[in-house]
């Protein structure tokens, strides 16, 4: 998941310096904004949940 969300900040980094592809930066961006909020929402539950030993 954090993969792909540095995977669209530089699609979007590109994007931003080519002349006429701003909207194309734009959703590349906000599409890494949102897999890294996934990203980090997925990692709290996991700690939170951890691994529980079986007894």
């Amino acid at each position: 998941m954090l993969r792909w969300a540095l995977i669209f900040l530089v699609i979007a980094a590109i994007c931003a310096i080519l002349p006429g592809l701003g909207v194309i930066s734009g959703v590349a961006a906000q599409i890494a904004w949102i897999l890294f909020v996934v990203f980090l929402v997925l990692l709290v539950v996991s700690l939170v949940t951890g691994r529980r030993a079986r007894l």
